[in-house]
């Protein structure tokens, strides 16, 4: 069999997942650039739902501890997925996205295969790779507001809070930002100014990640202050976007974040999806510091004049005591709400408090698990693509 034939197989083998491989001219050259054609060949055929190491080692007729070798070498670069259930190791070959947008990434490498990857990843994303997304609202990752932003927390579910989303694990990890990473390696983008390591997992997907290499494991008090840190950098929380027991806190900013991107230039009807919060001004307080208008990732923020505020004075509680602010040039913050994505960057860093999340009226829950995620996902692009043709 011809190199060419092999990557054709491995690309027509993924054809066959539940999340596809989108067309695109970079598809190949990242194809040759993630396996050498010896992976390749192994790979195709590899179930993307766990199968044992005997059932893998019948189906591809090889000696199992020879099998087992390569095997935990491909779980070494992301490109299956390792687990051990009781006294069984199971495989699972990674999906596309899987692979290209995160596993190859979280280690930070900084390797020639790495580097090699990266700029075939970027225009692949550009190329293709996520048009799929553009008319749907159910995206992989959600905005998940940052702790104390919630001006009422009575009616809070527990996949809309941070701690009640760790509250679900006891095993965390952390790894690179795949996307700052990515671009950090790819000549024709420049170094983020945002910091690396906050890209956080749990349970088996934490723990997967830190047996391979790709992060380390951390504590569930390092996990909060990482977070917090985050917050205070002006970068979202976006939570795995489904109620049981989300794997995943990405900590995103906009300029790298291939969902801010969505939204932002390839100009899809959403990035991140929304919370169920929207941010609030409280103009009688506000100094007009124009702060919330640098945070917000979605541009959803401006200040106005308000000539009648010059001077205003605000008083704010401190653990030091009262401390007054000066509306000195006279503006004010309003918010558009229909960019608003509930994520409180705005709100963590306003020094007058004049910010706050409330409750959206009209509330939209998120997927139960990540197969009804894909399932609603693939429903609202087949619905805009017969909108977009007509229905007919």
């Amino acid at each position: 069999m011809s190199e060419q034939e092999i990557y054709e197989g491995l690309m027509s083998w993924y054809r066959q997942s539940v999340v596809g491989l989108p067309e695109s001219d970079a598809l190949l050259p990242l194809m040759k650039a993630t396996y050498t054609p010896e992976e390749a060949s192994l790979v195709t055929g590899i179930p993307f739902q766990g199968k044992s190491l005997e059932e893998l080692a019948e189906q591809k007729k090889m000696d199992s501890a020879e099998l087992k070798d390569r095997m935990d070498a491909l779980a070494n670069k992301g490109l299956v997925f390792r687990v051990v259930v009781g006294d069984t190791i199971r495989y699972s070959l990674n999906d596309v996205y899987f692979v290209q947008y995160r596993a190859t990434y979280w280690p930070g490498k900084t390797d020639g295969r790495t580097k090699g990857i990266a700029p075939w990843t970027n225009q692949y994303y550009y190329r293709g790779a996520w048009d799929r997304f553009e008319h749907t609202s159910t995206k992989y990752c959600r905005a998940l507001p940052i702790e104390g932003t919630i001006e009422d927390t009575r009616g809070v579910m527990p996949y809309e809070e941070v701690a009640k989303v760790l509250d679900q694990h006891d095993y965390f990890s952390v790894s690179i930002c795949p996307c700052r990473h990515r671009k950090k390696l790819d000549p024709d983008f420049e170094d983020s100014t945002y910091p690396m390591e906050n890209c956080l997992h749990f349970g088996a997907l934490g723990r997967y990640i830190d047996e391979n290499g790709m992060g380390r494991q951390i504590t569930r008090e390092e996990t909060e202050e990482i977070l917090r840190k985050s917050a205070e950098a002006g970068l979202v929380h976006g939570v795995a976007n489904w109620q049981e027991a989300p794997d995943t806190i990405c900590n995103c900013d906009p300029n790298d974040c291939l969902f801010f991107e969505a939204f932002h230039k390839l100009k899809h009807v959403d990035g991140l999806s929304r919370s169920n919060y929207l941010v609030r001004v409280n103009q009688d307080t506000c100094i007009g510091c124009g702060l919330c208008v640098k945070r917000c990732p979605m541009y959803a923020l401006k200040v106005e004049d308000a000539p009648e505020t010059k001077d205003r004075i605000t008083v704010v509680e401190r653990e030091e005591g009262k401390k007054e602010l000066t509306n000195k040039k006279g503006r004010l913050a309003s918010v558009n709400l229909e960019d608003c994505i509930g994520c409180g960057v705005c709100v963590v860093k306003c020094p007058s408090d004049s910010l706050v999340l409330e409750r959206k009226e009209v509330l939209d829950h998120p997927p139960k698990n990540p197969i009804e995620l894909i399932q609603r996902g693939f429903a609202e692009a087949a619905a805009a693509k017969e909108q977009t043709s007509g229905g007919t």
